[in-house]
């Protein structure tokens, strides 16, 4: 029997975070993770921490969670490559610039600063970006970090703060006592605690099922690639601003000269076989778009592709919060492929919500309650 405050579910960025925040406050921490911390979505995922095309109500979360990248060295001892190099949406026709100019205007109340740039501007300041974009909306303070590295670094720091972190140890159910939930593992140990946080992912809509709370969750696997390494030369994130989905990419050149990029679509996932494809034609796709957006990545050979298991609610946002059923019982997942930048934000948050019963940040918009009112 292992007994602590509070047991984490799941060992992605979400969970690694609440449990090193938990440990901050005092509280004993016991997270469970079915592979190894990071291995999932907050593994494979584009490493972008931008707040800029945000759900505007997410904008405070992901505010206090630009903070916490800013000081991760000095907070968790490990450098995850978090840059700052500023995120740069390009636009192709006058309906993307209103969108641009109309976001820049609502997130300005939330103190998201976002510069409009004309197209001659546009190139004079970033040479590679191609003739088809007639604007960009650029955020100077958003960046990208390292996904591979960011999880087990959270971990680790957990570990050391005096978190009890077991990897390789799948959950199989989670029952509310009457003063403990009693966790129960494929292995046979139990653990209790009177506080569970669920932060499992895509896995998270069963086991809110599983606890009388079901949610409209669908399985994507995002489709990931990496070029062969050139001259590092483009410094921001580059996106684009638009809603066809066809027209979505996303590329970053890391300082090894490597340019990783993902968007236009997605591939199937399983959650039983825990795989992830990734679909050729779209990868193809995503090459077209990398061409329009950056003509000369054109001619740059793809060295290596990858998809993950990213779970997407039906209305986009996340769920995260207290249960609406379960006294004591947390909710962290679901965060529709644009969880990375957050992950930070999001720990920092929910050990507040444990230890204190409220939050500094409003999460309300979030809650699984808003699945509950319309069954």
């Amino acid at each position: 029997m292992h007994q602590s405050d509070v047991i984490v579910v799941g060992g992605g960025l979400m969970g690694a975070a609440t449990a090193f925040f938990l440990r901050k406050r005092g509280l004993s921490v016991t997270l469970l993770e079915r592979g190894l911390c990071g291995q999932q979505a907050s593994g494979t995922n584009f490493g972008n921490v931008r707040r800029q095309g945000r759900f505007l109500p997410q904008l405070p979360l992901a505010n206090r969670s630009r903070e916490i990248w800013g000081r991760l060295p000095e907070l968790i001892g490990e450098d995850v490559e978090f840059i700052r190099t500023g995120h740069l949406r390009v636009g192709y026709r006058p309906e993307h610039v209103g969108m641009m100019e109309a976001y820049r205007d609502n997130a300005a109340p939330y103190g998201l600063e976002l510069e409009l740039i004309s197209a001659n501007a546009l190139r004079e300041r970033f040479p590679f970006i191609g003739p088809e974009a007639i604007a960009g909306s650029y955020s100077p303070n958003d960046g990208h970090a390292n996904p591979r590295l960011s999880a087990p670094a959270f971990a680790r720091a957990a570990t050391r703060a005096g978190a009890k972190v077991v990897e390789n140890c799948e959950v199989i159910s989670i029952e509310r006592g009457v003063e403990d939930f009693r966790v129960e593992t494929k292995t046979g140990d139990i653990y209790r605690a009177p506080m569970v946080q669920v932060s499992a992912g895509a896995w998270g809509g069963r086991m809110a099922a599983a606890m009388g709370e079901p949610v409209p969750i669908q399985v994507k696997g995002p489709q990931m690639g990496v070029t062969e390494p050139v001259p590092y030369a483009i410094t921001p994130v580059l996106g684009v601003t638009t809603k066809d989905l066809p027209e979505v990419i996303y590329a970053r050149q890391v300082t090894r000269g490597n340019i990783v990029f993902g968007g236009v679509g997605h591939g199937p996932a399983d959650l039983d076989t825990i795989r992830a494809r990734v679909r050729p034609e779209v990868t193809l796709q995503q090459f077209g778009q990398l061409k329009r957006i950056v003509p000369a990545l054109a001619k740059l050979n793809i060295i290596r592709v990858w998809s993950g298991i990213e779970g997407y609610m039906r209305d986009d946002i996340p769920v995260m919060g207290p249960s609406a059923k379960v006294p004591g019982l947390f909710y962290a997942f679901g965060f529709c492929g644009a969880g990375f930048q957050l992950g930070p934000g999001v720990g920092d948050v929910m050990a507040e919500l444990i230890a204190t019963g409220a939050t500094t940040t409003p999460i309300e918009p979030f809650s699984i309650a808003r699945f509950a009112e319309k069954a």
